[in-house]
């Protein structure tokens, strides 16, 4: 059932399946996506566990945070909403982007159980093109108001950054744009070791979004961590696979 809740003036949609007394899991989905991307693995568990799935800030029907947010803003919210529903102890499911929040949130809270799903957290290692794209494009932002003047100037950045961007990014508002940007740039590697709950990474094995590689650096730095990957599967593992994610998750969570 979908819900809405307000959190320090933010309103929040959230979808709440599963049986009163189940033990409750925090779901959370990849950026540009909402909780009705990530229904496939809230049934797989609403059977036998309470299932709250979260359309975060600026995505589905919630509102954009006020102001740029990085993953901190987003885990702290997490954490209010878990309070406000007096969830205790909650199973986290974060895909993507929601991984970042989920690994954040596991680091300093007692929690049940950790998945994490194709998830973001690592800092990517880029190359020299991509270095010097980023600083022309500084210096550009800096430049170009003086010789053409600041509206015509912040025209033709817009223009350039929207060229430059990934989908995610092109599609995105003006205010989710500057999120992305602030939480993409966070590495969250020194808050994996301080994660107590038993992990399970769950990966698409030809992820080119978040890469195999990151999933067997979270491995090793999460204490209580175990993969599994998947062949032939992209970012969306659990989409490319249901079948064989559902038998898999359902295993780590309801035996």
């Amino acid at each position: 059932m979908e819900k809405k809740i307000n959190i320090d003036g933010l309103e929040l949609t959230y979808d709440e399946t599963g049986p009163d007394g189940g033990a409750p899991v925090i779901l959370m989905h990849g950026w540009g996506c909402d909780h009705t991307t990530v229904v496939s693995i809230a049934n797989a568990l609403n059977s036998k566990l309470k299932v709250y799935s979260l359309d975060l800030p600026g995505h589905g029907k919630s509102q954009e945070p006020p102001e740029p947010w990085g993953i901190e803003k987003f885990t702290e919210l997490v954490e209010k909403f878990a309070r406000e529903k007096r969830i205790q102890s909650p199973i986290l499911i974060g895909h993507s982007f929601g991984g970042r929040i989920s690994i954040l949130v596991a680091s300093r809270n007692h929690i049940n159980k950790v998945v994490l799903v194709d998830s973001a957290g690592i800092k990517p290692h880029h190359s020299l093109k991509y270095y010097v794209k980023v600083y022309s494009f500084k210096s550009a932002k800096k430049i170009l108001p003086y010789i053409l003047g600041k509206k015509r100037a912040e025209k033709v950045i817009d223009a350039w950054r929207g060229k430059a961007g990934s989908a995610d990014y092109r599609q995105s508002s003006p205010m989710m744009r500057a999120v992305m940007s602030i939480c993409v740039n966070e590495d969250l590697k020194r808050f994996m070791p301080s994660i107590k709950a038993p992990t399970l990474l769950l990966w698409g094995e030809n992820d080119t979004a978040t890469p195999l590689s990151d999933a067997k650096k979270m491995e090793k730095l999460i204490p209580d961590a175990g993969l599994v990957s998947f062949p032939d599967c992209g970012h969306y593992s659990f989409l490319d696979n249901p079948g064989q994610f559902r038998a898999v998750i359902q295993s780590f969570l309801l035996k």
